[in-house]
């Protein structure tokens, strides 16, 4: 029971984070550094995004386990259940928020904001529910191992290279920059410290939540 009610929170976090996605998609001011290069191979290829994430964070579960090797567990493969799911997730929210994008400055301004907070709660809730990292972030962690930095400076450093990968793609393919404008900046520095205001604001609701796991 305790395992059913911590994967059900996770998978609530999962559907936040790819309601944040969806709206950075929408508001057209650029999209969440790790996400960036699905969205820019998907408007090349015109695969859905959906289905790339899938692809796309099934090579960060490689890269884990080709740092790893002998340490990877074999329960971390649950990952590739988890963000097919995520994957899923993308494309269903995608399809119930069919507005067009707005034109309006502020009202995309709105729709990033939105988005960052969505990207910030669902992070808090799957973290919470501590059944096991996304596979971006295992890869950072997977890095540790042979890298001795703190994660957050791996992390920037990977959401930098994949920034410049998604531009250079898009540059390449498209002609002009799609999907890194500055609101890819904005979620960079804004997600983590989101994730500390609702931490701080709903501090009784984030224990009650952790008890409601924990029986």
């Amino acid at each position: 029971m305790k395992i059913a009610k911590k994967v059900f929170i996770y998978i609530i976090g999962l559907f936040f984070m790819a309601t944040g996605v969806t709206l950075s998609i929408k508001s057209q001011l650029g999209i969440s550094p790790l996400n960036s290069v699905p969205y820019v191979v998907s408007v090349i290829t015109g695969i859905d995004q959906g289905h790339l994430i899938i692809v796309y964070f099934s090579i960060f579960v490689l890269g884990q386990f080709l740092i790893l090797r002998k340490d990877f567990k074999p329960f971390y493969v649950i990952q590739v259940g988890f963000l097919t799911l995520f994957g899923y997730f993308v494309t269903f929210t995608k399809f119930i928020l069919f507005f067009q994008p707005p034109d309006n400055y502020i009202l995309q301004l709105a729709l990033l904001i939105l988005s960052i907070v969505s990207l910030a709660l669902g992070l808090v809730l799957y973290l919470r529910a501590d059944i096991m990292p996304m596979p971006a972030e295992g890869f950072v962690i997977a890095l540790q191992k042979i890298i001795d930095k703190e994660f957050y400076k791996i992390k920037y450093i990977m959401d930098t290279l994949l920034v410049v990968l998604s531009t250079v793609l898009s540059f390449a393919f498209l002609g002009e920059l799609d999907g890194v404008r500055e609101g890819t900046v904005l979620a960079a520095l804004l997600i983590g410290r989101t994730m500390g205001i609702i931490e701080k604001v709903f501090t009784k609701q984030i224990k009650a939540l952790i008890n409601f796991m924990e029986k």
